[in-house]
């Protein structure tokens, strides 16, 4: 049962800490950002990031949604609210059934039509990502918006790869090189705060990094995610409430409790 966790009403979040205690711990993400009144994140180091496009390996249906791995040598993300050198893993998104609403943060109770988590690791401080995701400060991880406009060139060598993953547990390489960069934002602020993985087994091990600035993303790559399935070939269709499709990936806020949440204009 604990590998058979999802966004249905028998097996999502609410039911997440039946098999995974983490998940009803005091430090979960996502939450909502309240902008009014927030603190300044204090430090004259900017946040920074360089990747290797060659470097982005294979796109893979989790079954909840898709994933890139990456090939994390030669990354790096520093500087900002991070101490020490931290290398990416991997890139995976959320979304919903419509265009209003997807994303996991929220900003003073607004939406977004989806959210792209770039996932980092403490490189400096430990030798693995499995090793990494066990310590408070052992994973960084981007959060970007997605809000409908133009057709993102880049996702779009993700896009173009998902009728080949249609059914969980299937993986495709990513040919062409993919520079993660182009996702990010330029010249945008954000919010830091200490939190969680937003899925499974939702370990308290993350320093969140959410861009201020959406970034665009076409209509019809939004409607490509969700054509997705959640079930693998030889599998059943499952007679959920989504017809096994993934049509909603995203866990909602949680209460932000003794933390804090920063800003930083950059």
């Amino acid at each position: 049962m604990a590998l058979d966790w999802g966004y249905g009403q028998t097996n999502g979040p609410k039911t997440w800490p039946e098999c995974f205690p983490d998940a009803a711990g005091p430090r979960q993400s996502p939450i909502d950002i309240n902008p009014v009144d927030l603190k300044t994140l204090n430090t004259n180091r900017k946040l920074q990031w360089k990747y290797v496009p060659e470097n982005t390996d294979e796109v893979s249906n989790q079954g909840y949604g898709w994933k890139v791995q990456v090939n994390g040598e030669g990354s790096e993300l520093t500087g900002g609210p991070l101490d020490g050198k931290y290398v990416l893993e991997q890139f995976h998104c959320h979304w919903g059934e419509s265009n209003d609403r997807g994303s996991e943060h929220t900003i003073n109770g607004e939406t977004f039509a989806g959210e792209l988590h770039l996932v980092h690791w403490n490189s400096t401080k430990y030798r693995t990502f499995a090793d990494a995701a066990k310590y408070p400060d052992g994973l960084a991880v981007l959060g970007v918006f997605l809000q409908p406009g133009r057709k993102h060139p880049e996702l779009e060598k993700v896009v173009a790869q998902l009728n080949r993953i249609e059914y969980k547990g299937e993986n495709a390489k990513i040919n062409v090189p993919l520079n993660p960069a182009q996702f990010l934002p330029s010249n945008s602020g954000y919010y830091t705060y200490h939190g969680s993985l937003t899925t499974p087994p939702c370990s308290e091990c993350v320093i969140w990094i959410v861009f201020k600035e959406p970034i665009e993303v076409s209509h019809d790559q939004l409607m490509t995610f969700r054509t997705m399935k959640s079930y693998s070939r030889e599998d059943n269709c499952p007679c959920d409430e989504y017809k096994g499709f993934v049509k909603k990936n995203f866990r909602p806020t949680l209460p932000l409790g003794q933390r804090e949440v920063k800003e930083c204009r950059q």
